[in-house]
């Protein structure tokens, strides 16, 4: 097949999902900037995205596309690296209009994988996991703060281990992010010089927005747990 066969089929497929994957951060990131400004409204939100259908069909369709994406670029790293056989073990300098985030986009992209199993263990986890256990029909799990999204953002941000944990992997992702968002649009086409500077741009303050924004409700919550937080 297409898709699988060839490396464009492949950079098609990576393109595709890392583009699909890039519309879920959007909105993730406006229902994470609703608990800036209503911790109800938040809550509302999440009791909405709980254990229903459409938001499991959802969340079947995400892990989805997050473990085509991830097993794509691990088969694209290893084609390029058996493509360069023995010579990329040749000290050469690195061209200047290679971006460092190219050249380290498998390293972000691990970190990137290690911040979102953090992520589902201290949210989906304690969330729509027990809600999917109760709905199936056990009775001994404990649902109380299931759709309490707020209650699990205080909790997790008031450690600054997790604080730290999750800048670090925001940083990461804003790496992966500026150089994925143009080069998945390169790979479907719009790489004339023209277009492709116009992606760069947008992908850059695409990232930067995107990542501020999550980490904006990282700090807000940890200086709310500060003692002087409420002052």
């Amino acid at each position: 097949m297409w898709l699988s066969n060839s490396s464009v089929g492949r950079k098609v497929v990576m393109s595709v999902t890392g583009i699909a994957l890039v519309l879920f951060l959007t909105f993730h990131m406006a229902m994470n900037l609703v608990a800036l400004f209503s911790e109800e409204g938040y809550n509302l939100v999440c009791e909405f995205l709980g254990a229903n259908w459409y938001a499991l069909v959802a969340t079947l369709g995400l892990a989805a596309l997050f473990v085509i994406h991830i097993i794509y670029a691990f088969w694209l790293t290893i084609q390029n690296r058996n493509a360069r056989g023995s010579e990329r073990y040749a000290v050469v300098e690195k061209p200047k209009t290679v971006e460092w985030a190219s050249q380290n986009m498998l390293v972000l992209g691990i970190i990137v994988i290690a911040g979102l199993g953090l992520h589902l263990v201290n949210f989906w986890a304690k969330m729509q996991w027990p809600e999917l256990l109760h709905n199936m029909g056990c009775t001994t799990v404990d649902t109380t703060y299931a759709a309490d999204g707020v209650y699990h953002i205080q909790n997790t941000f008031s450690n600054p281990i997790f604080v730290v944990l999750y800048l670090i992997w925001l940083g990461a992702l804003w790496f992966h992010l500026t150089h994925g968002f143009w080069s998945s649009m390169q790979s479907l086409g719009w790489n004339n010089k023209i277009w492709i500077n116009r992606w760069k741009c947008i992908s850059n303050i695409y990232s930067t927005i995107v990542v501020i924004c999550f980490a904006l409700v990282v700090v807000a919550f940890f200086i709310k747990s500060l003692p002087c937080g409420a002052c």
